[in-house]
């Protein structure tokens, strides 16, 4: 597989997973108590975890074969 076709099924994948992430992350967000330490935290870690999954799929975008 060539590497630019690589990369346009892996910016898909992302845009197609960040769609779900983002709407399972503002769901659980919005069950949250309403206390602005809860939120912040849990904001912060979903905010920043998102990379995290990601990781493998980037690495084979990136991958020479």
């Amino acid at each position: 597989m060539t590497p630019r076709i690589k990369k346009i099924i892996g910016g898909l994948g992302i845009l197609a997973f960040l769609a779900g992430y983002i709407a399972l992350a503002a769901t659980i967000g919005g069950l949250l108590p309403d206390l602005i330490l809860v939120k912040g935290i849990y904001y912060a870690v979903v905010g920043i975890g998102w990379g995290v999954p990601l990781i493998p799929l980037l690495t084979w975008m990136n991958k020479e074969d």
